[in-house]
């Protein structure tokens, strides 16, 4: 019923079919490729052979270049050429939408297209009405003669097909018949599959984007269930569209396409960055080398079978203690155990600013909730707000306002009637002692650690036999890094601990870390997790493309500038579109957005309905600030 993937518990490569692009074939028997698009105006050869250029030396596998119009399309060919003058042989991609003639034209020349269902032959007005089942299959008769033609071009060139769907630019049919849901991008994929395999044409590949990486996770391993049930089996890509910029952007990528690589999901990749494309390809080579050497991991003991919908979110329902479990948003536990001396300077990185002045505490919103001190002492007076957790032993010396930690031994032995965290990593540790004595304590927290490579599937394993036991106390979700990067740390977390809350597992966040980053930025990253997951908001959530030819203002000075006005809006989220393909489409769920709509103009939009058209784009960001406040949305910085 739930099946997605071929193993959940072994790292094992979902069995894709093999297609050609080119020179660089794709599919399960080969490397996970990666990819990149173009930000140039295709109309302008030399630059947009330029940074082709700049992609391929930055390790890409493909170059995907927008073609708008057939003049675009035509475009191709001197592009194409340039390129193989120049050496370089990397495969191109026509990334088509509205216009079926010029996919039909680049489908002579590069080796695959990407189209659209959404767009490319079906209509997206945000109409509302009922279809009766013949207007829904003449509507399919209307899509199969539109997109026919382009199928029978791909099989006669051997160009290769993306079906790539887009959450947020669903056809008003699907959408009347699915809901904007993860089923709904599904089924309109499959529309166009059944008539590509109608005509026996097999050299596809498939895409679920979506900026909300829960969204887009749901939606490939339902992709896959469907394949599975109709004898399919075509390559993925993945990616997180509009992922956004910087930090954000790195960790919503890597949240949605790790979680879906940790189960073998996934033939190639895109990282969607609202930066210049070739910073794209070293974060998608360090997401994909992760699972070079997967498949040697540690077998995960006593495997437990599917407990939740892979397909639905829901939240794994716990007890509440104190502000942990139940309804509270997770918390954060920063890790200060290797700090030789905990001062103001230490809580200031954690969020509380102490003023001698007044002698109060300033609490941030990337304020944390507990510190883990391990052996250390606190000598300074703290904010009550903050829990403080240290060992077993140590809390045995000073039980005052400080929360110990234990293993499961200690514990079964222990009668501490307070709070306290229970190291758990091994499902061996949970046997009936311990499963009748935490039944029945209602102040006992878990924190979930594992020391498996393959350790997104050792601790959903665990959490799977919680829930099997009937167990609904609350886990934390731990993870240790060591001697990484900042930005390979940001990826390997997102994924690691990101994954979990993708499918409503975990009550809070801990990443404890040595010769990895600072406590500050640590800090940081933690929430920014969350707040990809959309599991706890702490700031305005932005939805920004990463730019292609269609664009005609400066987006990333235009995002910068956004995000200085509006930062401050916690929990708004805004969407900041290159051109009207991504505009009302992939802000789906924004509260507001502004949308490229020609040469220096852009339109505004409260959800889906536009609210100002045209604006010149040096008047455009203040206009959407007046917009906000208009709407009672506002807040004084």
């Amino acid at each position: 019923m739930y099946k997605y993937c071929s193993n959940l518990y072994k790292y094992e490569r979902y069995q894709s079919r093999n297609v050609s692009i080119g020179d660089v074939p794709l599919g399960s028997d080969y490397p996970i490729r990666v990819q990149s698009m173009t930000t140039t105006n295709t109309l302008d050869i030399d630059a947009t052979v330029e940074q082709s250029i700049k992609i391929i030396e930055a390790g890409s596998d493909y170059v995907r270049i927008t073609a708008p119009s057939i003049n675009e399309a035509k475009a191709l060919k001197k592009i194409q050429k340039s390129l193989h003058q120049k050496g370089y042989k990397a495969p191109l991609i026509a990334d088509i939408h509205f216009t079926p003639n010029a996919a039909i034209e680049a489908a002579k020349i590069v080796e695959k297209v990407r189209i659209n269902p959404g767009n490319y032959a079906d209509k997206k007005k945000f109409l509302s009405f009922e279809y009766t089942d013949n207007e829904y299959d003449a509507e399919l008769e209307r899509i199969h003669n539109r997109f026919l033609p382009l199928v029978k071009v791909c099989k006669e060139y051997g160009t290769a097909m993306r079906i790539g769907t887009n959450h947020g630019s669903l056809s008003d049919r699907i959408m009347n018949r699915y809901g904007d849901t993860p089923y709904g991008m599904v089924e309109s994929a499959m529309e166009f599959i059944r008539i590509c395999e109608s005509y026996n044409f097999h050299d596809i590949i498939l895409s679920m984007k979506s900026s909300n990486p829960i969204i887009m996770v749901q939606a490939y391993r339902l992709l896959i269930n469907k394949m599975i049930k109709e004898n399919m089996n075509y390559p993925l890509h993945l990616g997180v569209t509009e992922a956004g910029e910087g930090m954000e952007g790195r960790i919503k990528s890597s949240l949605g396409i790790g979680t879906l690589l940790e189960d073998g999901l996934g033939d190639t990749i895109r990282v969607s960055l609202t930066e210049d494309p070739e910073h794209e390809i070293p974060i998608a080579k360090k997401i994909v080398n992760r699972y070079k050497n997967r498949s040697g991991h540690k077998e995960i003991s006593t495997p437990c079978k599917q407990m939740i919908s892979p397909f639905e979110y829901e939240k794994r329902k716990t007890c509440r203690i104190n502000n942990i479990g139940g309804n509270n948003v997770p918390v954060v536990l920063s890790d200060v155990s290797f700090l030789n001396n905990i001062d103001l300077n230490v809580l200031s990185d954690l969020g509380y600013l102490y003023s001698p002045e007044d002698d109060k505490w300033l609490i941030k919103d990337l304020a944390v909730d507990y510190i883990h001190i391990g052996e250390n002492e606190i000598n300074i007076e703290i904010p009550e707000q903050l829990g403080v957790i240290c060992s077993y032993r140590k809390w045995k010396e000073n039980k005052n306002n400080i929360f110990p930690e234990l293993n499961v031994q200690e514990y079964i032995k222990s009668e501490i009637k307070g709070l306290k965290f229970i190291y758990l990593s091994d499902r061996k540790n949970i046997n009936d002692e311990f499963v009748n004595l935490i039944n029945q304590d209602h102040n006992a927290v878990i924190l979930l650690d594992t020391w498996n490579k393959h350790g997104l599937a050792d601790q959903r394993n665990l959490f799977f036999h919680l829930i099997k036991l009937k167990l609904n106390v609350p886990v934390i979700v731990g993870r240790y890094y060591q001697n990484l990067s900042l930005e390979q740390m940001q990826i390997d977390s997102s994924i690691d601990i990101g994954g979990l809350f993708v499918d409503g597992l975990g009550d809070g966040i801990f990443i404890s870390h040595k010769n990895c980053a600072s406590i500050k930025d640590v800090n940081k990253l933690s929430f920014q997790i969350l707040q990809a997951t959309r599991t706890r908001i702490t700031k305005t959530d932005y939805i920004s493309c990463p730019s292609c030819g269609r664009t005609q203002f400066d987006l990333m000075e235009t995002t910068a500038l956004v995000r200085e006005k509006t930062s401050h809006l916690k929990g708004l989220k805004i969407a900041i579109m290159g051109c009207i393909v991504n505009g009302p489409g992939e802000m789906a769920d924004a509260d507001y957005g502004y949308v490229g709509t020609g040469f220096q103009k852009v339109s505004l939009y409260k959800k889906h309905n536009v609210m100002k058209k045209n604006i010149d784009s040096n008047k455009a960001v203040n206009a959407l600030i007046k917009l906000i406040k208009d709407n009672g949305d506002w807040v004084a910085p």
